[in-house]
């Protein structure tokens, strides 16, 4: 089975799990369920939390292992990566610009489903054998729900998914990046990173909360700076860029430039689906970090919560949308060098003007409406010097690709390749190159060159993005970790680190379409055992939020 055919297994799977329609309205659903059963916690809340976070309410003693602003800064660094910077021209790529409205809004309520999750994980945590706090939803799930079978299914899918969030995007993100950038080959972007992940998580959680603290602040202070001279160079643009995000909200996205446009269905799907990624809200993992804070009441640190998905996805993915909305190059096609994965061969010669029809309900998934489905290339394609001669037509990262080029280590290709309902069936030493659309950290890249700092603007995603995605890594090593701790105990989290390392390398050099499937597959796993239980602890959570109010009425003589 090659990387083609994986994906493409894979892709089913994320189709019926995290893909699906049911899922997106699960993850919706539990937040706009909590944000009325709770009252608007997100608004009503927030300059409480600010509070929190700054220190305001706290008492000397408290039991655990890190600041409310190292559990803050702790979770951030595990939430904002590639999804603030590859993630949202991903989703865009996909859903145009009303995917970026359904980030916003799974954003806003993602705030009161941080808020519930994290209180309740904090409420039930306990103590490991190290003495360090032990917290996430399978403690509550455990030690209140009694519910042993979902607390392990969660831990085991929390190990998966540190793997399918944390950490092969993650890498693959940054070596696709340095690659880009300053021709640094992926395979010792990997080998450096792998050993300086090492040195640091097997310091524990202090060591990586004094990282993160530090870490969080530099990497947004830069990353924002690039973004807003994109906006401020294009300002003419910043007003159609913002109408553009919510015109097509109820009718999906129309067709601009290269791009061919999008179905309600699939804007909203993607918009949701990134946003989750983006924030995590719902996955259930920032709360293993939140667990080990210092915080006498379990709320004060749901408080600190809620500014999770307001800063990660509501500031920085807002940015980023409109950086690449304002620059134009969303919908602009450019020269790449192709994924195969996001490679297909159709019969004939296509045309977006004539055939833009069909191109659509093949890229929205619409392949039912029979008269108008594109017909697959079948058999040998010929190529000579590097030019197609076969009546084919390339589509690349869901456009019609143009002044395509095949090449191999000798140079342009001459020969025969055998194509097999529209897929390669092999291409082992060889490059397709050519005008596309692009997606995910590269089209950031392309839009960052259109600011103040010209083909600089590069250099700061580069670098932003590995700032980024190591931290994301960091903070996900220790949610497998303690993940592991809860099903096999303290003495085994070493073995598991080992693993993650090897498996950060390995994960720079995996194809970037294939790591983004299995990280939507693994999201869900985790997520949707993490839902049923806080819907089962509402009222728990309802009590907890009343508890709150009258310790600081008795203890700070203060309101909520």
């Amino acid at each position: 089975m090659d990387l083609v055919q994986i994906n493409d297994f894979l892709a089913t799977i994320d189709g019926y799990i995290g893909g699906s329609s049911w899922f997106v309205f699960a993850l919706l659903g539990s937040g706009i369920f909590f944000t009325l059963y709770l009252g608007f916690p997100q608004i009503r809340y927030f300059g409480h939390a600010v509070s929190v976070v700054r220190g305001k309410f706290d008492k000397d003693g408290a039991k655990g292992d890190t600041s409310h602003f190292q559990s803050l800064t702790t979770a951030l660094s595990g939430t904002v990566g590639t999804g603030n910077i590859a993630g949202v021209a991903f989703a865009i790529h996909l859903g145009g610009p009303a995917a970026l409205f359904w980030m916003l809004v799974t954003a806003a309520l993602g705030m009161t489903t941080k808020f519930v999750e994290v209180t309740l994980s904090h409420k039930y945590r306990e103590f490991a054998e190290d003495g360090t706090a032990s917290g996430g939803p399978m403690y509550y799930m455990k030690n209140k729900l009694g519910m042993k079978w979902m607390a392990t299914l969660f831990a085991v899918a929390a190990i998966i998914s540190s793997f399918g969030t944390g950490n092969m995007p993650q890498v693959n993100s940054i070596a696709a990046s340095l690659k880009a950038t300053f021709g640094i080959e992926e395979i010792v972007t990997g080998a450096v990173l792998s050993v300086l992940l090492g040195l640091i998580i097997l310091g524990g959680i202090k060591r990586i909360a004094a990282v993160t603290e530090k870490l969080v602040p530099v990497m947004a202070l830069i990353y924002l700076v690039g973004a807003l001279s994109v906006i401020v160079t294009n300002y003419e643009n910043i007003v159609p860029s913002f109408i553009s995000i919510f015109a097509d909200v109820f009718t999906g996205s129309s067709a601009a430039g290269g791009f061919l446009g999008a179905t309600i269905a699939y804007a909203f799907n993607r918009g949701v689906n990134r946003g989750l990624f983006s924030n995590e809200a719902g996955q259930g993992s920032a709360p293993i970090a939140h667990a080990a804070a210092k915080a006498e009441h379990p709320v004060s640190e749901g408080m600190v919560a809620i500014l999770e998905p307001f800063i990660d996805t509501i500031i920085i993915c807002s940015i980023t949308g409109l950086t690449l909305l304002s620059s134009g190059v969303w919908n602009e096609k450019h020269l790449n060098d192709f994924s195969f994965a996001d490679l297909e061969i159709m019969e004939g010669g296509l045309s977006e003007e004539v055939d833009g029809g069909r191109l659509f309900n093949h890229f929205n998934n619409r392949g039912w409406l029979n008269s108008l489905t594109l017909v697959p290339f079948q058999g040998e394609l010929a190529v000579k010097e590097g030019k197609i001669k076969s009546e084919a037509t390339v589509l690349h990262a869901r456009s019609i690709a143009e002044e395509v080029v095949v090449s191999n280590s000798e140079g342009p290709y001459s020969g025969v390749l055998m194509v097999q309902k529209g897929r390669l069936q092999e291409t082992a030493g060889l490059t397709f190159t050519g005008k596309s659309l692009v997606h995910s950290a590269p089209l950031t890249a392309i839009a960052f060159n259109k600011g103040l700092f010209g083909d600089y603007g590069q250099y700061i995603v580069a670098i932003g993005l590995l700032l980024f995605a190591f931290s994301t890594a960091i903070s996900w090593s220790y949610y497998g970790g303690r993940s592991v701790t809860y099903l096999f105990g303290v003495k085994y989290v070493n073995y598991y680190r080992v693993l993650y390392v090897i498996g950060f390398f390995l994960a720079a050099i995996i194809d970037t379409t294939i790591v983004w499937t299995f990280a939507g597959i693994a999201i869900a796993l985790m997520t949707l055992p993490n839902l049923l239980g806080i819907f089962l602890l509402r009222k728990d959570m309802k009590q907890s939020i009343t508890d709150y109010k009258a310790y600081l009425k008795s203890d700070f003589n203060k309101d909520l």
